[in-house]
């Protein structure tokens, strides 16, 4: 006997729907047997400029560090910072490596 899903209801914004998907299971409202694993190589995250005031001699020490490392002081301080985001909150995608590219 085929087995019968839930009609998905309508939302007003994605907010809504989002707040729908994080408290239901969507194995009751969608039929994944025929589901396939899709790869989009050429993504990539989106970035978002910031404004960000440091003390001189922490840029400083940033830059040098950087200089050893051979690396753009931005991207460094862009995978220390992520590094952080990942070991506090667990959320944020593992560091990407850095690239010697400048």
């Amino acid at each position: 006997m085929p087995r019968r899903f839930k009609a998905i209801p309508t939302f007003a914004n994605e907010a809504e729907e989002r707040k729908f998907w994080q408290s239901h299971d969507s194995t009751s409202y969608v039929d994944w047997s025929g589901a396939r694993a899709v790869a989009f190589p050429n993504l990539r995250p989106s970035t978002k400029t910031i404004s960000l005031r440091l003390p001189e001699d922490v840029l400083n020490a940033i830059r040098a560090h950087a200089r050893k490392l051979d690396v753009p002081y931005q991207s460094l301080m862009k995978l220390w910072l992520a590094e952080r985001a990942a070991q506090t909150t667990g959320l944020a995608a593992p560091p990407r490596k850095l690239s010697k590219a400048r």
